[in-house]
């Protein structure tokens, strides 16, 4: 796998979806040459900034030890190089979290689906404080058109989740920092050149346990400059600028995004 495999720019308008994929077993959790470097961010976060990077309620310790049981047997299973060492007095779900490069988040159902338990080391901009014990629909409160487009699709799709079907999609967005971990919710447009703008892609996966029934939302995060990328890929700079460009006003708001387009444009031409 390459440092960047993914690149979700498409020669057509910017649009809000939730663009899921079938996802197979094999290729739940990616592992690669990255993965000591940010496990051993991921151990420094937890033990200097647990209350941000962790959190977890009673309604979901249950799924948390199914979901350490499930990355064990995955990682036994397709992974079988990496170390699988876990500390058995910490939390089952910082256990799992520490295992692998993604982020994990449990969700269990109460009527409506609520963020019970979870281990988020690399968040974009938002804090898993504000949103732990809050239910689908409110985590994505800020995120504009969400409840007119996204909210009704995105629960019912919950509602027909089986453990033998898995999805993925790709989420992405243009920054002003490569740090992985990004807690803040400041939406600053970025400055600079294409060396210093960043762009990061999250690859999110979504199941179902067997008998927990919880559903399981994960979260790997790739990160690389506007430069290396227009480097690699000829066509990325103008599918980048097409969708920032025709991306509604309010995305561009809460992105920070305001101006963007233009500045960059003017600094690709100038590089």
């Amino acid at each position: 796998m390459s440092v960047f495999p993914y690149v979700p720019l498409e020669q057509r308008p910017w649009r809000l979806a939730m663009g899921l994929r079938p996802l197979e077993e094999s290729k739940w959790l990616e592992v690669d040459a990255r993965r000591n470097e940010e496990l051993a961010l991921k151990r420094r976060l937890v033990n200097e900034q647990r209350d941000t990077v962790v959190a977890v309620r009673e309604a979901g310790e249950a799924a948390s030890h199914e979901l350490l049981d499930l990355v064990l047997e995955n990682l036994a299973t397709y992974h079988p190089h990496v170390a699988r060492d876990v500390a058995s007095s910490e939390h089952p779900i910082v256990q799992a979290s520490l295992l692998v490069q993604e982020d994990l988040c449990v969700l269990v159902h109460d009527g409506q689906w609520r963020l019970e338990a979870a281990c988020v080391c690399f968040p974009s901009r938002w804090s898993l404080v504000h949103k732990i014990g809050t239910t689908l629909d409110d985590i994505h409160v800020p995120v504009p058109g969400y409840d007119e487009e996204l909210a009704q699709p995105t629960n019912a799709f919950f509602g027909r989740l089986k453990p033998e079907r898995s999805f993925w999609r790709l989420n992405w967005t243009l920054l002003d920092d490569a740090t992985l971990h990004q807690p803040s919710s400041r939406r600053q447009p970025a400055r600079g050149g294409p060396d210093q703008w960043f762009f990061r892609v999250e690859r999110q996966t979504l199941r179902l346990l067997p008998v927990s029934r919880a559903a399981v939302f994960t979260i790997r995060t790739y990160v690389a400059s506007v430069q290396q990328l227009r480097n690699e890929h000829e066509d990325f700079a103008d599918n980048l600028l097409a969708a920032l460009d025709s991306a509604p006003s309010a995305i561009k708001a809460y992105k920070g995004w305001e101006g963007v387009a233009d500045q960059l444009r003017v600094a690709l031409a100038r590089s």
